[in-house]
């Protein structure tokens, strides 16, 4: 636990001190944001603001990881790089997004297939690795029911499907300064708690206490008005980070609770779209994602923050008492 604690500390101050060196060279760079024409007229001014800021927390996640873990465990059974890898794969996927965006002057990145195609070749990676990992395998925890289902070798399908879906949905969560960020730090302490009342407290663990100090130096600059923006390379960091601890633990299915506005987000844009075309252009948000929704029915972007945060830390608690 103390170790943990430790690497929550050291990621913070890690990830400060990198937030404050690469902000200038994303301004020396002119690595800015290019707002979607359609986005929230209050979004407008935030034109040019620095991408890629994602870079700050996951340098800070795997620099203290690298210096806490426990390497007494097996190098390919080790949970701290196998979240660290997985969440490297879907970072170099956003990388190569915001870098198309930038190079094209444009808010349109890769290509859907091209997207997919690369993160189902992760997805199918990591989803053989911990169904031949030796503390994973294909059995999956129930959380409150204190059961377990054995999904044979459809676990993999059924992983793949989760791991998509998770980074997808952390990637439309990033739309608010802010909001994943927040909701982020929450559900890595809480998947840090797991892993260390599971005796996995040494690598998994450390890991997420990283992820989570790291999002909490972040934090300082992309808070509300945000000095700069994650950036898909964050987002889908994120969503890999998280998908990966969660899958380690045996527990996928808790990513509907600690994970829930993440699925909101994808799910109101599948609403949306699927409304839009049935009935001709009508829609039943105002915008999808959701959080734009609300921003544009008059909260401003701190209340939403706040409340997404907030309903995080009540569906954690709810988490923890399901799986403890």
């Amino acid at each position: 636990m103390q170790r943990m604690m430790l690497s929550v500390v050291l990621a913070f101050a890690v990830g400060t001190l990198l937030g404050r060196l690469l902000l200038p060279v994303l301004y020396r760079l002119k690595f800015g944001q290019n707002i979607y024409e359609l986005a929230p007229e209050a979004h407008k001014k935030k034109q040019g603001t620095p991408i890629m800021g994602g870079l700050t927390f996951a340098g800070a996640a795997i620099v203290t990881g690298l210096i806490l873990n426990d390497y007494s465990v097996p190098l390919t059974q080790n949970m701290m790089l196998a979240v660290i890898l997985m969440a490297l794969g879907n970072m170099c996927i956003g990388f190569a997004d915001d870098m198309t965006k930038i190079r094209g002057g444009k808010n349109a990145g890769l290509s859907p297939k091209q997207k997919m195609f690369f993160q189902t070749i992760l997805a199918l990676a990591f989803s053989v690795y911990c169904y031949a990992h030796p503390q994973v395998g294909s059995v999956i925890r129930v959380p409150f029911l204190r059961a377990e289902i054995d999904l044979g070798i459809l676990y993999i399908p059924l992983m793949m499907f989760v791991i998509v879906g998770t980074t997808n949905s952390a990637n439309l969560l990033d739309g608010l300064d802010g909001l994943l960020t927040s909701v982020s730090i929450v559900d890595f302490a809480t998947l840090a708690v797991i892993a260390g009342a599971y005796g996995l407290g040494g690598d998994l663990g450390v890991a997420c206490a990283a992820l989570c100090g790291g999002c909490m130096g972040f934090l300082i600059y992309n808070v509300n008005p945000a000095k700069m923006f994650m950036g898909d390379t964050g987002s889908m960091f994120i969503g890999g980070a998280v998908v990966a601890a969660a899958m380690l633990l045996r527990q996928p299915l808790i990513l509907v609770l600690i994970a829930f506005w993440m699925l909101m987000s994808s799910l109101s844009v599948i609403i949306q779209v699927t409304y839009f075309k049935k009935t001709g252009g009508k829609r039943i948000f105002k915008m999808s994602p959701i959080h734009h929704h609300f921003e544009l029915s008059g909260m401003n972007e701190v209340r939403i923050v706040a409340m997404y945060m907030t309903t995080t830390i009540a569906l954690c608690l709810i988490t923890l008492m399901g799986v403890l």
